[in-house]
This record gives structure tokens, C-alpha cells and sequence, in this order.
């Protein structure tokens, strides 16, 4: 059978994309693994060179003489949410620059099936990886340890921890937002949170909220907290759940993010509540959309490219054998709007 990409395309060799270009053809090779290294007028007459002539590169001949397959894998737990693409866009941008493909696969917040995906990417010959979080399973691990592979967890930040990281303080994320509220006044406080099962930053927003009402003497009751998976809907079913069950109603809900925000907002409307005269909400992310609805939310902004382009730089660092920084934070920044203002109560 003939091979569709080296059968015609072996016939263009580097050598013919030099001549084509007017350049050496080590000017050629730096182009195809370092491009940094070469000028964007060069690369740029380069690569135009490349498209005339038809060259396809042998990426699986170039592994194996250099033992290298220049391929890095991104693990999320879902293409569903657009903060993850951001990041998954990012890492890919700055790792295309360096002359790497990404390998991305999803686990639906199943950490077996984490671990499966990442035997799975490491065994296709992905160099490095990109994970989401800091609990993983210890397989995972162990096979990371196995086969020398170097890592990076994203959306998390402890300096303590051994296992390198770019992210930030999640409880501490958590606590601006139930401080937010209670400086304006709220002490009857609900919160619809993501599923803390196998999720460590839900889990530690959830602990950083409950610590913050706790050093004002507020009590996070059982009764005040939903856990749902992130949907617009589950928002408005779990904000149901909370104002149906408790009375007084509260006066203020904390959402795992903006979608559950929106969901909430939405029944908040339904029961003729205003926002924010009879409740506040705010959210986490800073999603497009928290911007453009009405009211627009009260948020906790994340960087989520910019997690993404130092957790790609911190592995292009490994890679080339250097030892950057094992923790390197990224700014979380209260984004304040119209969707929070003090409980009606409070003149």
C-alpha cells in the first residue's frame, strides 16, 4: 500500500526546500525544531517554500533518530467548559511556537479514567504533560515517576507540595467571595458548589468560604450548600432547592462558577426576586457571558491562557534540561459588578 505522505512527499527533501528558499539547508532544520532561533522573514520565506513544494515533515523517521516525538498531552476534565479551552489553546499556541504538537484528552472528572488516558498518551509518546488539578490518582503518578515524565498540575498553587504547579490559592479564591459578602452586610450566606468528589479546588473553595464565615462567627450549615455538576440548569435546580427549603430565605448564594450562576439567577427571576435588592449572587471564572447578563456578575476573575502559556513554558524548560521554578502563580482578581449589593435589611 502506498504511504499517502512519504510515498510522493519523500521526494521533497530539505534540501529542495533550502534551494526553493535561498538558504542553507541547517537554516531549513532550525526552522522545523527551533524557530525561535530564526528570523520571521526568514522562517516566514521558509515555510512558504514548504507549502509550494508539498513538504510533509516524517515526523515518526525525525523520532527515531533524535529518541524525541515532540508531543506534549493536555488532560481536562471536559471540553464543555470554556476556561478549559482557553487554557488548551494557550499551552498549544506557545507549544506550536516551539515546534510541539499537543495531544489533548478528557476524563469527565473520573480519575481511573485519567489515569487510563495518560498511560495512553505517555505510551503514543507524549514527552510531557499538562493535568488540571493536584489529586490525581497514585497511579498516575507512579507512572509518571516510571517513565520520567515531566508534569505540571494547573489551577492550583502550593508551595509546599513536591509536584510542581501553576495556579493559584483556591481556598483563599473561595474566601474573597464570602468576604465580599459579608463586608456588605449578608450573614444568611448559601452556596450551589461544583461536585467535590475527585475535585480538589472545588473542595478547597468550599473550605476557604466555610473558613472565612467562620472567623466572622458565621456558620456554613449542611442545609446551605448544594453540590451539582456545572450546568445552567443544575444552577437553577440547586438556588431552587436552597429557597424552597430554608427560611428566612438567604440573602446572598456563592456559585462554583458562572454557569451555575446563571442558572441560579435565572430562577431568582422566575420567583420575582430582584438581583440585588432581595439576593445577591456572585460566581467564579469570569466567564463572557458574566458580563453580558443582567444584572452582569459579581465574579472572581481567572487567567486561565495565561495558566496555560506558563504551564506550556514551564515544560519547554524541562525539556530543554533546565530547572525552572516548581511554583509559579497566576493573579486571581475579584471582578465587582451589579449582581451584589448589601442584604435588604441593611439600610
Amino acid at each position: 500500500m502506498r504511504d499517502r505522505f512519504h510515498d510522493g512527499a519523500a521526494r521533497v527533501r530539505v534540501t529542495d526546500v533550502a534551494r526553493r528558499a535561498g538558504c542553507a539547508a541547517a537554516t531549513v532544520s532550525r526552522v522545523l525544531n527551533t524557530p525561535d532561533m530564526v528570523s520571521p522573514d526568514k522562517r516566514a520565506k521558509i515555510e512558504a517554500a514548504m507549502r509550494e513544494l508539498g513538504y510533509v515533515r516524517n515526523h515518526a523517521a525525525r523520532a527515531l533518530r533524535s529518541q524525541r516525538s515532540n508531543m506534549v498531552g493536555v488532560l481536562i476534565p471536559t471540553l464543555d467548559y470554556a476556561l478549559y479551552a482557553s487554557l488548551v489553546g494557550a499551552a498549544t499556541a506557545r507549544l506550536s511556537e516551539a515546534g510541539l504538537t499537543t495531544l489533548i484528552a478528557t476524563f469527565g472528572y473520573d480519575l481511573e479514567a485519567e489515569f487510563r488516558e495518560a498511560r495512553l498518551l505517555v505510551e503514543r509518546g507524549a514527552e510531557a504533560l499538562i493535568l488540571i488539578g493536584d489529586r490525581h490518582h497514585e497511579d498516575l503518578y507512579r507512572l509518571l515517576r516510571q517513565f520520567d515524565t515531566p508534569f505540571v498540575n494547573t489551577y492550583v498553587l502550593d508551595p509546599a507540595s513536591p509536584r510542581p504547579s501553576v495556579g493559584f490559592d483556591n481556598a483563599a479564591a473561595g474566601a474573597s467571595l464570602a468576604r465580599h459578602l459579608i463586608h456588605l452586610g449578608h450573614r444568611n450566606i448559601c452556596v450551589i458548589s461544583g461536585l467535590t468528589t475527585d475535585n480538589d479546588r472545588t473542595t478547597q473553595r468550599l473550605e476557604g468560604i466555610r473558613a472565612e464565615m467562620q472567623r466572622h462567627g458565621l456558620p456554613l450549615d449542611t442545609d446551605h450548600i448544594i453540590e451539582r455538576r456545572y450546568s445552567i440548569g443544575n444552577g437553577r435546580e440547586a438556588c431552587a432547592a436552597l429557597l424552597d427549603r430554608l427560611s428566612p430565605r438567604p440573602t446572598a448564594i456563592i456559585c462554583g462558577n458562572d454557569v451555575l450562576a446563571l442558572g441560579a439567577m435565572g430562577e431568582c427571576r422566575a420567583r420575582g426576586l430582584a438581583i440585588p435588592a432581595d439576593i445577591s449572587l456572585v460566581g467564579f471564572d469570569n466567564l463572557e457571558l458574566s458580563e453580558h447578563c443582567s444584572p452582569p456578575l459579581t465574579t472572581l476573575n481567572v487567567p486561565a491562557g495565561e495558566m496555560g502559556t506558563r504551564a506550556a513554558g514551564y515544560l519547554l524548560d524541562r525539556l530543554a534540561g533546565r530547572q525552572p521554578s516548581d511554583h509559579i502563580p497566576v493573579g486571581v482578581e475579584l471582578i465587582l459588578r451589579d449582581s451584589t449589593a448589601p442584604p435588604p435589611t441593611v439600610s
